[in-house]
């Protein structure tokens, strides 16, 4: 490639080189045909391959905690660790025993629940800040399957209109067990076949919708602890609606010493924590106001003997110590699977967000596909410990980075306070009101609430992404957790399908000065190249928008193919009758000359048999027959009914000349005349060349293949040459493998830059009036 540097001022370049079509540009660049990724017989042999690097890093990769704490250091990172670590584990205590009432669970199980799947993530996860363990969106999925599955009607007592609450927990309890392990084993399966990816279809406004909606089935399952009041039990499509309504029904009935309790500590637990939110900066760690609360309610409500007085609902008896693990009941299996599956994929979707945000403001990395698996593995084992699922709570999160965690040594010690509570002083709580703990989740749902905000943002910068929030938000609340989730999902892949089929079609202009070609509909100074038309598409041709590409071009370039195309072949009907027609005419003509030269050459020949009897001679019989244009030869050869052919021909010709005018110059006129016409309707404009820009094209399927040369094809029967520009080198090769490339369609069609087809179009034409003048460059 020729190139000539020149000392140019700041900001400006100057280029000098050939114009490239993709031919030269193999040669110039020198396109390789070797491939650099190794065969399945070379990953194969490497993944077969045992040495001990290998096992050493295989065994640090899936076994992080190997990798890093052995590095750890105690003097820069343990005061920051057990200062969080106590922080969380304070807020676990609450926290787990709130949350298993939305689980529909004794919050023993909450306290469980916080305990063991913490110690599994310290082993195998990767992200230092996130905070495993109960949160409230999962906590309510779980709630509804437990609920759906273990209804009050199932278990009666032997008392009228009474329940076996043992039996139903007990139940419910299974029930948590085997969803809780059935969703490790869908992580666990989708992080071994490297499936981290699939939460990237799970879009930042489906996640917070969701989460949004969730909270609000949260809120709403809770009332009945705030008010003391038992609604019944719906399911299904609407129950958040119904259950709402039948909560407003049963106000009269409120209980209203509890309604007390839950207004006294909501006040207390709003501003305790609006005051560490004020003050964060100044605090060293945050007033643990939910332990305190739960600590001053469980004093006040055993020595007031409130429960005995006036009946407030409380917590019960809470076992001391630990659980054997226990197998789930894998015959519930079938029942749960859809629930496991979306629970799997939502808490993931949650765990991965946080790590993620995490991660990118410490300055680390968080593998997806380990994380799946380290979820899958808490899930696993803590469902063999009478745990529920789990994921990352934000609010619990931030406590751990605030307050100094610097790695998820700050969880093994909050597990360790969960521990000494499960096995010491978790009996004390057996008088905790359960107003409380549903006062606690209401106050958690502020950082869920808050992403209401969302909508006014999003209707400033995306509306496309609003929808999704408002769908998700909205089939969440009227169609539950699970077929919201499904809704949304499918909602939100079909934006991306509509983006895809209706994307942005332009014609570009060139900018003076530059070699430059933007949108002439956004920029002024783009004018069109007379004569060249050249479109772009803003997202990739394939078989969803591939018709519509070619209809946008259509439209775009006013050049309607199909009309022209029409009014070509009517025009060749038409011409072609009417020379049929004129073709019969001159046969007719023809026929009537041979019949009049059959005429005259047998009157010749009568009057020569004539004359040679009367005069006897042969000399003068014969120089008569030459006189008259025939030899001997012809004489004997030529029959009654025969004509000379050449003879025939100039007489024939002679006489349409004179009456029909000379067919063959006219008819080359006529077909010059109609093609004339043809090129002037379909280039009326004075176009003669497009260019597609296919720059933003990825990928070619069959239809855009099919597509492409269909345009080549039509546009060239009307005489306009078809280009193509800014080709991916990927493209290029599934091209030539889809056969696009022919003698009709050479490669020297394809061009680098549009700037390079535009200069070989100009240079072909000869076109000396307009001149790209490219010296100049953008000013920086």
């Amino acid at each position: 490639m020729d190139t000539e540097k020149k000392d140019c001022s700041v900001g400006e370049y100057f280029v000098k080189r050939r114009v490239l079509d993709e031919l030269r540009l193999d040669e110039v660049a020198q396109k390789g045909t070797w491939s650099t990724k190794p065969t399945l017989g070379e990953r194969l042999k490497e993944s077969l391959r045992c040495s001990v690097p290998r096992l050493k890093h295989i065994l640090l990769s899936w076994i992080p905690v190997l990798s890093w704490l052995p590095h750890y250091s105690i003097r820069e990172n343990f005061i920051g660790d057990l200062i969080s670590g106590c922080s969380v584990g304070i807020m676990h205590l609450p926290q787990g025993m709130a949350y298993a009432l939305l689980a529909s669970l004794r919050p023993v199980f909450g306290l469980y629940t916080s305990l063991y799947p913490v110690l599994v993530y310290f082993i195998f996860g990767t992200s230092r800040h996130i905070s495993i363990g109960t949160f409230a969106v999962i906590s309510i999925m779980i709630g509804s399957v437990t609920e759906r599955l273990a209804p009050d009607i199932d278990f009666p007592a032997n008392s009228t209109n009474g329940t076996d609450l043992d039996a139903r927990d007990a139940h419910r309890v299974e029930i948590a067990c085997s969803l809780t392990v059935l969703t490790g084993i869908f992580q666990i399966l989708l992080g071994v076949v490297r499936f981290g990816f699939v939460v990237t279809y799970l879009s930042e406004p489906l996640i917070r919708g969701y989460t949004t909606g969730s909270a609000c089935h949260v809120c709403v399952s809770q009332l009945k602890y705030l008010f003391g009041v038992k609604p019944a039990r719906f399911t299904g499509p609407l129950s958040l609606i119904y259950t709402l309504v039948d909560i407003c029904r049963l106000l009269p009935e409120t209980k209203v010493p509890e309604l007390v309790v839950s207004l006294v500590a909501l006040s207390v637990l709003i501003v305790v924590k609006e005051i560490n939110d004020c003050y964060r900066q100044k605090l060293p760690m945050p007033i643990p106001i939910e332990i305190i609360a739960i600590i001053a309610a469980t004093i006040i409500i055993y020595f007031a003997d409130l429960t005995s007085k006036y009946n407030i609902d409380v917590v019960g008896e809470i076992p001391s110590g630990l659980k054997a693990p226990r197998a789930p009941d894998a015959t519930l299996f079938t029942d749960v699977i859809g629930d496991a599956f979306a629970i799997a994929i939502v808490g993931y979707a949650i765990n991965i967000s946080l790590g993620k945000t995490f991660a990118l403001k410490h300055g680390y990395k968080v593998d997806s596909n380990q994380e799946l698996v380290a979820l899958g593995l808490s899930n696993t084992v803590g469902g063999f410990f009478q745990c529920y699922s789990v994921t990352s709570s934000l609010s619990r999160s931030l406590v751990q980075e605030s307050t100094g965690g610097k790695t998820q040594v700050a969880g093994l010690i909050s597990s360790v306070i969960v521990l000494v509570t499960v096995l010491k002083i978790g009996s004390l709580f057996s008088n905790l009101p359960k107003a409380v703990l549903s006062t606690i989740v209401f106050v958690n749902l502020k950082g869920m609430f808050k992403q209401f905000l969302d909508v006014s943002l999003l209707w400033k910068t995306n509306k496309v992404d609003l929808m999704v929030w408002l769908v998700t938000f909205t089939s969440t609340i009227l169609l539950n957790l699970d077929m919201g989730l499904a809704v949304s999902v499918g909602f939100s892949m079909l934006t991306v399908i509509f983006r895809t089929q209706l994307p942005r079609y332009s014609i570009l202009g060139h900018v003076s000065g530059t070699d430059l070609y933007l949108d002439t509909d956004t920029y002024k100074e783009a004018k069109e190249i007379p004569g060249i038309k050249i479109f772009r598409s803003s997202t990739t041709i394939y078989y969803t928008n591939a018709e519509m590409y070619l209809e946008a071009l259509q439209e775009k370039s006013g050049i309607e193919i199909g009309k022209l195309l029409m009014a070509k072949k009517k025009q060749e009907r038409k011409l072609k009758r009417k020379e049929e027609k004129e073709n019969n005419k001159a046969k007719k003509e023809a026929k009537k000359q041979r019949k009049a030269v059959r005429r005259l050459s047998k009157d010749t020949f009568s009057e020569m048999n004539e004359r040679k009897v009367s005069a006897g001679l042969k000399e003068q019989s014969q120089g008569d027959v030459v006189a008259l244009g025939l030899t001997e030869t012809s004489t004997n050869g030529l029959s009654i009914g025969q004509v000379n052919e050449a003879y025939q021909h100039d007489t024939i010709m002679s006489d349409s000349d004179s009456e029909t005018g000379y067919h063959g110059d006219n008819s080359i006129n006529k077909v010059s005349q109609r093609g004339n016409e043809e090129k002037e309707r379909a280039v009326r404009s004075g176009t003669h060349s497009i260019i597609l820009d296919i720059s933003t094209t990825s990928f070619v399927d069959t239809v855009s293949v099919k597509t492409l040369k269909n345009i080549f094809r039509d546009f060239g029967e009307i005489d306009l040459d078809v280009y193509l520009a800014g080709c991916q080198a990927c493209v290029v090769e599934q091209l030539e493998a889809a056969g696009f490339f022919s003698e009709s369609i050479p490669k020297s069609r394809l061009f680098v830059t549009v700037h390079d087809a535009v200069l070989h179009i100009l240079k072909k034409l000869g076109d000396t009036d307009f001149v790209l003048d490219v010296s100049c460059s953008t000013q920086m």
